[in-house]
């Protein structure tokens, strides 16, 4: 069965930068649309970027549009989230999901099938 598992959480002062990676395996990874997403306490899942399986199109949230740059790697089968200029909003558990799929990808979290257990990112003052 196909397994996500993230890595790169931590503590980050704001101002800072996070390098979050997503590991995938157990599949074709090519083969499969991947997204972020993140939920803070209290609060909904929310999408954060996705790419299609060649990194073909890009999607982010506006919240994070500018800072945030989704990038995939076919040969090593990962999947990162690079985060510039963190914002203590930013602050979350974050999770990283797929879908097999050549045509698209999605900001839309029912759109997935399989999720990572997520890492946390704390972003201090």
């Amino acid at each position: 069965q196909v397994q996500l598992v993230e890595s790169g959480g931590g503590v980050v002062q704001a101002g800072g930068s996070l390098r979050l990676s997503c590991a995938f395996s157990g599949g074709t990874f090519s083969a499969y649309a991947m997204g972020w997403f993140r939920q803070a306490p209290g609060k909904e899942r929310a999408f954060v970027a996705a790419i299609t399986w060649n990194g073909g199109k890009i999607y982010y949230a506006d919240s994070v549009k500018g800072r945030f740059t989704i990038s995939r790697d076919n040969a090593k089968n990962t999947v990162d989230l690079q985060m510039n200029s963190l914002q203590f909003e930013d602050t979350a558990v974050y999770y990283c999901a797929c879908r097999m799929s050549r045509v698209a990808a999605s900001m839309s979290s029912s759109f997935y099938d399989t999720w990572g257990q997520g890492t946390q990112v704390t972003v201090s003052s």
